[in-house]
């Protein structure tokens, strides 16, 4: 498949100006509640996305679960990009991964026509997006939980298009300091990924790590012709995770990394010129209409908003 009018459309966003979006809204999907939450509420955002993304100038919009198809097309042609966050779910039977999957498909389908519309997938985002593209769950168990990783930068990163503006003095701090912060217990090791002909064929492997016993893993992928990306670790943890028992973090490096990576996002956002067909409709979406709700440590993300 012949995609080269998406990949202009992607790789130069500066040749039109007048054409691109500074009223960018991204969708962030919401998560299933576990635990004792789920009295509370079925699902919830967490606010250190909504900060990471509003930080960088999107505005944001909750996508809930438990929607129709239609429902989330409608959405789909309303908002500007979709950040799938982290979370514990199956990858292929929940309901957050029927949802990712449609705005996937939808995806695709519009940047095959010109149409550009960008996907970020953070932790458990980020595998979801791997098991769409294979059609199947590849994850091993690593020994990943709470710890902060350098990046082990692989040959495609020059032509990625996630760190194409970080200067050199940034990828080589990248590379030597432990700034990304990893939460998860499963991961997808470097050997399924090269031996996956469909992860291969679609993906850039941009980056990899070993987890504490010395097992290579997928930490960073974008693919070769859409707007779509994933890391394994939390970009938005620098800034905004606070929890002191997290590997997250602080330094000005990490903060300076978490802010390049929204702008990146954002900055992808804009060139999708998708909008909402009224101003009420626009305004029901928006999660700022919503309160959030401090839950302090009885939470890794300290505030959350809740939904359903």
């Amino acid at each position: 498949m012949d995609n080269s009018h998406c990949t202009l459309a992607a790789r130069n966003p500066l040749t039109q100006v007048e054409s691109l979006n500074d009223r960018p809204v991204i969708g962030i999907l919401a998560q299933h509640t576990v635990d004792e939450l789920t009295e509370v509420a079925k699902s919830y955002v967490a606010a250190s996305y909504v900060k990471y993304l509003e930080s960088a100038g999107s505005r944001v919009a909750v996508i809930r679960l438990y929607l129709s198809e239609s429902e989330y097309e409608k959405i789909f042609y309303s908002i500007n990009g979709i950040l799938l966050p982290g979370g514990a779910v199956d990858l292929e039977k929940s309901e957050f991964a029927r949802v990712s999957s449609i705005f996937y498909r939808l995806a695709l389908k519009a940047c095959d026509r010109g149409d550009y519309f960008p996907i970020w997938g953070t932790c458990l985002g980020h595998q979801v997006l791997t098991a769409l593209t294979a059609g199947e769950n590849l994850l091993s168990r690593t020994d990943t939980s709470n710890v902060a990783l350098t990046l082990d930068f692989t040959d495609e990163t020059k032509s990625s298009q996630i760190f194409k503006d970080f200067s050199p003095e940034m990828m080589k701090v990248l590379s030597e300091k432990p700034l990304t912060g990893h939460f998860h217990k499963f991961s997808v090791t470097v050997q399924a990924f090269e031996t996956n002909e469909k992860l291969r064929s679609f993906y850039r492997l941009v980056s990899t790590n070993r987890d504490r016993q010395g097992v290579p893993f997928v930490s960073t992928i974008e693919a070769l012709v859409y707007p779509i990306y994933g890391t394994q670790w939390h970009p938005e943890a620098n800034r905004f995770l606070w929890k002191e028992s997290l590997e997250a973090p602080h330094c000005a490096h990490g903060v300076r990394l978490s802010y390049l990576l929204a702008e990146f996002f954002v900055n992808e956002a804009r060139k999708s010129l998708h909008r909402f067909e009224t101003k009420k409709e626009e305004e029901s979406a928006l999660i700022e209409s919503h309160q959030p709700v401090f839950l302090g440590d009885k939470s890794s993300f300290r505030t959350v908003y809740f939904f359903d």
